[in-house]
Order: C-alpha cells, then sequence, then structure tokens
C-alpha cells in the first residue's frame, strides 16, 4: 500500500490509501451528509489516490458540529438571486430553467435572433 502512513512520518499527516480510512474521521462531504461541518478543527489525516494527484482531507466527527442554518433574509436573497438567473433579459420571462451565460437570453430568444 503505497499511501499507507498512519503515523505521518512520510506526508506530513496521517495518510490513508483509498476507502482505507479509520472510522471516526469523515471527509467534509460525509460530515455535510449527516448536517455536520468541521467547526475550525484542523484536518486530522488525508486520503491519497490516483498516484497522489487526489488528496481529501479528514476530519474528526467528535469534534464536528452541527450546520449552520441560513437566516430568512438570507434565505430570501438566494431565491432572488436565483430568481434572477432564470429571468431572460431579453424579453423578461421567468423560464423554468436557468439562463445560459454563454448564450446571455433564453432559448426562444436565441432562435428568433438565429433565424
Amino acid at each position: 500500500m503505497v499511501f499507507y502512513d498512519p503515523t505521518g512520518e512520510r506526508y506530513g499527516l496521517p495518510t490513508y490509501p483509498f476507502k482505507l480510512a479509520p472510522n471516526g474521521l469523515l471527509t467534509r462531504r460525509q460530515l455535510r451528509a449527516r448536517e455536520l461541518r468541521p467547526g475550525g478543527q484542523d484536518p486530522a489525516a488525508q486520503i491519497l489516490w490516483r498516484r497522489g494527484k487526489r488528496v481529501a482531507y479528514l476530519y474528526r466527527l467528535d469534534l464536528a458540529v452541527p450546520k449552520r442554518t441560513a437566516t430568512p433574509a438570507q434565505r430570501a436573497a438566494i431565491d432572488k438571486a436565483l430568481t434572477a438567473r432564470r429571468t431572460c433579459p431579453t424579453c423578461g420571462q421567468v423560464k423554468p430553467y436557468y439562463i445560459p451565460r454563454s448564450l446571455g437570453e433564453c432559448f426562444d430568444c436565441d432562435r428568433e435572433a438565429t433565424s
């Protein structure tokens, strides 16, 4: 096992191969799935794979804290921004999809312009 270094002598952090991390250490994505976040802690270990070109940091589960929830004002701002991404600047209609930035307008307006 190339990336097995539980003491951290070789890579600076305790290092494990892909899918061989010990219990109690989770990636950010795994913490997020449990509605947790690292909470300011430094990585406790890392996983290396793809010949060392990919890395995922591992955090201690016992030090993780609950995710913060957005305030009503933050949720309103997010809704407003997402609605703006779906509003065509040419025809002003709110579409059920995000307007592609490469086109700059909805598909209907783009078709009319290219016809």
